[in-house]
């Protein structure tokens, strides 16, 4: 896809529903389409979408093996209730193999790096067996994101990128979920609004910022998957540049 086409189109379907977005995107690019969901609000709604209408999308999740408890049992709760597999995407490296190549706590010491690691690799490993992928990002979620379009070229994957959620609001979220009772994960109910890996996650206070809780005390607003950190770190590779796991086990 060409950038003028993606910008026509993103003008195009900027004010439809996300179903319209949804099964256009299927049409156009399917089976090479995925949607990569970390189970928040955004993605759950969108796992809705997909499962009531039979999209052929394909789910995944990057399963870093530091999510919370609850967010484990979210992922078989949306399986069963859609009859859907979400797949398991993993790090080249399993947790114990990071700490004895990096050192303990890498989320602790170089967040970044970690992020890398756990979550930027694999989706590049999954990318590349794809034409596009949906994302459940909102422009109102950051001030980095707000002006993320309907449909994008993706530069740092090579990608077409696909956001059926970017003009919804908090509100719209909630309506959605109350209206189709879909399943969320029962830590938003315990003070977390945005949940991540459970070592860079804690409780939001009234009045902050709903993802105030992500990487608490640190600059660091973005994993990696969306729009690289602001300060990347140069261990091994810079965030900014393309990600590639060279398939020996190692990641170059």
């Amino acid at each position: 896809m060409k950038p003028t086409e993606a910008d026509a189109l993103a003008n195009r379907l900027e004010h439809r529903p996300p179903e319209e977005i949804l099964a256009w995107a299927a049409d156009r690019f399917a089976p090479a389409i995925a949607f990569g969901t970390g189970f928040g609000r955004e993605g759950c709604v969108l796992i809705d979408i997909i499962g009531r209408a039979k999209l052929p999308v394909r789910l995944f999740t990057l399963d870093t093996g530091l999510f919370f408890e609850e967010t484990y049992a979210l992922w078989r709760t949306l399986e069963a209730r859609y009859d859907i597999t979400i797949e398991a995407i993993k790090p080249e490296l399993t947790l114990d193999e990071q700490q004895r190549a990096y050192g303990d706590e890498l989320w602790q010491r170089d967040p970044d790096l970690c992020c890398q690691l756990r979550k930027v690799v694999p989706l590049q490993r999954v990318l590349g067996s794809l034409d596009a992928w949906i994302s459940a990002i909102r422009r109102s979620q950051t001030e980095i994101r707000r002006n993320a379009r309907v449909v994008e070229l993706e530069p740092r994957f090579g990608r077409v990128k696909i956001n059926p959620l970017v003009r919804w609001s908090n509100a719209d979220i909630e309506r959605y979920i109350a209206e189709h009772d879909v399943p969320v994960n029962a830590l938003h109910e315990q003070g977390y609004p945005s949940i991540g890996c459970w070592p860079c996650t804690s409780r939001v206070l009234a009045g902050e910022d709903p993802r105030a809780g992500r990487w608490r005390g640190r600059q660091k607003t973005e994993c990696g998957l969306h729009f690289a950190p602001a300060s990347p770190t140069t261990h091994h590779h810079d965030v900014d540049e393309p990600l590639v796991a060279d398939g020996t086990g190692g990641i170059s």
